[in-house]
């Protein structure tokens, strides 16, 4: 078994329903996860396949706000954020051909500074870096490469949320497209006190 970090990256994105694609900055997010590979050195770049899970209680992704986030060019209005809080990522990696597939579920949360916050939707998807496609959305992942960075892609269905007006503005039920920049780097040994 291995300690891997994931470093989630810039050039991100993010499609809901029928609204162009968001552009999506998500330096500084990330967390630790274990690879039990048949590989030993267990590193993902190499031969074997293994199971990576990652804890979603040490699962950071910055949120979706004016800092992050682009619309048509400009930044999302202050105040208007999406927090995500992920409560599953775990599932397959190949380290001969670099290909992954991790599922994924978090609770989005869209909120409007302190005057509006809608129920929670729940995304659960399967982030691959081969092609996935959906009735709306389609995009391709891109496997890991030497430097272990990657890109992930998903469609996921989007059930209503019950609040009418958030339910009407998205367009629920329908569909959405997570793509996910990435790098999966070996966690450093922690250094050892010295006699």
């Amino acid at each position: 078994m291995a300690e891997l970090t994931l470093q989630t990256l810039a050039g991100c994105g993010l499609a809901i329903g029928a609204y162009p694609r968001f552009r999506y900055d998500a330096r500084g997010g990330g967390g630790l996860g274990e690879l039990t590979a048949a590989d030993p050195a267990g590193m993902g770049i190499g031969p074997g396949t293994g199971s990576l899970c990652f804890d979603p209680a040490g699962l950071r992704i910055p949120p979706l706000d004016w800092r992050t986030t682009r619309f048509l060019g400009l930044p999302l209005p202050p105040g208007l954020a999406i927090t995500i809080h992920p409560e599953r990522l775990k599932g397959r990696i190949d380290g001969a051909t670099g290909a992954m597939a991790l599922h994924f579920q978090a609770r989005f949360r869209f909120a409007i500074g302190s005057l509006y916050r809608a129920p929670d939707l729940i995304v659960a998807t399967t982030l691959s870096t081969g092609p996935v496609q959906g009735r709306r959305h389609r995009a391709s992942g891109q496997p890991l490469d030497g430097d272990g960075r990657a890109l992930l892609v998903g469609v996921a269905s989007i059930a209503p949320s019950g609040d009418p007006w958030l339910d009407r503005f998205l367009g629920l039920p329908d569909e959405a497209l997570a793509l996910l920049r990435c790098r999966l780097v070996p966690k450093a040994p922690e250094a050892q006190d010295l006699p």
